[in-house]
């Protein structure tokens, strides 16, 4: 039985077995039963049922909901590891294809400041993957988004986070409930506001960070911005970009609006935003 029926059910069986009680007393127990019996035997009638019929419908409730929630932590579980897989296909594969391309590159090579070059791009894309396997590893570690564990914890510990071991001022001006979110919206804008972070961390050498949101009609606009050494909006998305077309592809997977902007010298500001109608935007 489903949970929905056995609420209705746990809601319908006292009125309905008082009902039918009052009816029958009414209808062939009249000239039996003294009006006074009557009232006494009714109350006893629903106490009896409760005791058998509605003990073993709280039970299954109770069994439903454990089953609930159970389903809800492996589907938090199997989300992670969907993310985890696609953060080692769009990041350390692809750094890794680089890294092979590169060490064709310098095999070839035939002047020895070609072979530099070569070699120092491939220590940056051992450090690229070296860094990524690491943010892997923390995903790893931290809990689980569920409905069991408020998910603004998992926000002001994000902040926190980046206080202390990145040693940023940290501002969250976060105004968006967990209730205007379903669970799959939680971990994938928890994931996005985790890599966007972690590239201030690792690149963008700013002071100060802001993490922002505000809900809209039927949506929420987020905001991650930072005072850093910032590029300019094409060089965001340049070639190896990794971080950056991630955080793109999952947004668009759920029909949220992202984009990339900055100024070199000004910092960047990471923007994602869901409206009613839904749209993909660079």
């Amino acid at each position: 039985m489903s949970y929905n029926k056995i609420k209705w059910a746990i809601l319908l069986i006292p009125t309905i077995t008082l009902g039918l009680w009052e009816y029958v007393r009414h209808q062939f127990l009249l000239p039996y039963l003294s009006m006074e019996l009557g009232n006494f035997l009714a109350p006893l009638l629903v106490l009896i049922v409760t005791l058998t019929l509605l003990t073993k419908l709280f039970r299954m409730m109770e069994d439903t909901q454990s089953m609930l929630q159970r389903e809800k932590a492996m589907k938090a579980v199997f989300e992670e590891r969907e993310q985890l897989a696609r953060e080692l296909h769009d990041g350390i594969s692809q750094s890794l294809f680089l890294l092979s391309v590169k060490l064709d590159k310098l095999e070839h090579a035939e002047e020895s400041s070609d072979r530099a070059a070569a070699a120092e791009q491939i220590r940056g894309t051992v450090r690229h993957v070296y860094a990524d396997v690491r943010q892997s590893i923390a995903n790893l570690q931290a809990a689980p988004v569920t409905t069991d564990v408020p998910w603004m914890n998992a926000i002001r510990e994000l902040a926190e986070d980046a206080r202390v071991n990145g040693r940023l001022q940290v501002k969250l001006d976060w105004r968006l409930s967990d209730a205007l979110l379903n669970g799959k919206e939680q971990v994938e804008l928890l994931a996005i506001l985790r890599e966007s972070v972690m590239n201030v961390r690792k690149h963008a050498n700013a002071s100060e960070l802001v993490i922002a949101s505000e809900p809209l009609e039927g949506g929420f606009h987020v905001t991650v911005r930072d005072n850093g050494v910032g590029a300019d909006t094409d060089a965001l998305w340049a070639k190896g970009r990794f971080g950056i077309r991630m955080m793109r592809d999952r947004a668009q997977s759920m029909g949220w609006t992202f984009t990339a902007n900055g100024t070199t010298g000004q910092g960047t500001i990471i923007t994602v935003e869901k409206t009613r109608g839904g749209r993909h935007e660079r």
